[in-house]
């Protein structure tokens, strides 16, 4: 029989299903898991201020470039790599996105290498050249400036809400990018370590990702599998070598079958079965765990937090007395 865990969710974007996602169905698969608003375990983002107000062990959470602040929280599932007081586990974005399309977890997109018949029939089926798919403007310029540079060779269709070019958003972005033989994959911002789902999603439809964001990124990918721009000094010199593989179907297909990872396995610490041995042994022992919630260093935390709120109602309220 499973051991019973009260959790939470707190602090989560808008449709949110706190009993269905990435970590409901890791942690469902030790524990019997009990939604509450009295937990023992909290996991929480940071779209909100609501974790302030619970008491329990606390865990945050987060697929934005931020860091935790361990004077709020216990334990972090963060980008940043593994502390080494345990406090914060490396676990990145892109972990996330194989379940959430249903495909399991990380090895969905390892074991691809191609035969010759198999590969040479890669580039028949890619009939557009390359695109990217971006909804959010804020975020750095190089990314317009690539797009720009990139579309003088060839188009580049732009799927999302930024830079269209299509007629409108796409409605599905796999079915989408699936026709290309390349796809713009930038991050919002750069910074070790942070890597989203923005890589993993061509490698799913085996379109070759054009990478920028994560400087270390190749640490966890292999590099043979994509184009990665902080190999090159210049954009230019990095258009030039998308035109050479383009060009080169060998070349093409040579790179479309490369493991995406190193030897072809993902990496111990970013299996299930590893995440799941993490979350366990922070969970097992909550009972004899004091949480920095209560203790004294929270305090001044909370109190910022509920003087926010203050300020945003009476903000609020003034806005409605003007209308």
């Amino acid at each position: 029989m499973k051991e019973v865990l009260k959790i939470k969710f707190a602090d989560y974007h808008e449709g949110f299903n706190p009993e269905k996602n990435f970590f409901w169905d890791l942690l469902s698969v030790k524990y019997d898991l009990q939604t509450s608003d009295q937990p023992e375990i909290l996991i929480y983002t940071s779209f909100g201020r609501s974790h302030v107000n619970f008491r329990c062990l606390k865990i945050y959470w987060t697929g934005e470039n931020r860091r935790p602040d361990f004077k709020q929280c216990d334990f972090a599932f963060t980008f940043d790599e593994h502390s080494q007081d345990g406090k914060n586990y490396r676990l990145p974005l892109y972990v996330h996105y194989p379940h959430a399309y249903g495909l399991g977890d990380l090895s969905c997109i390892t074991n691809r290498k191609l035969n010759g018949a198999q590969a040479n029939k890669v580039p028949l089926q890619k009939t557009r050249f390359c695109n990217m798919v971006v909804s959010n403007a804020q975020r750095d310029k190089k990314c317009e400036e690539f797009f720009h540079k990139l579309s003088k060779y060839k188009k580049v269709d732009s799927g999302g809400r930024y830079l269209n070019n299509i007629g409108g958003p796409v409605p599905n972005k796999l079915d989408f990018i699936k026709d290309y033989k390349f796809t713009m994959s930038f991050e919002n911002s750069s910074y070790p370590g942070y890597t989203t789902e923005k890589i993993i999603e061509p490698m799913l439809v085996k379109s070759i990702p054009v990478y920028w964001g994560n400087p270390n990124i190749a640490n966890e990918f292999n590099p043979e599998s994509f184009i990665n721009l902080h190999d090159f000094a210049t954009i230019d010199e990095a258009i030039q070598r998308i035109i050479e593989i383009d060009q080169d179907d060998e070349l093409y297909n040579h790179m479309i079958s490369a493991p995406c990872f190193h030897d072809d396995r993902v990496p111990l610490y970013l299996t299930n079965d590893a995440i799941l041995e993490r979350f366990s042994e922070i969970i097992d022992k909550r009972k004899n765990f004091i949480p920095v919630a209560r203790t004294w260093r929270y305090y001044p935390q909370y109190v910022i937090a509920k003087l926010k709120d203050v300020c945003v109602i009476v903000l609020k309220n003034m806005n409605l007395r003007i209308l």
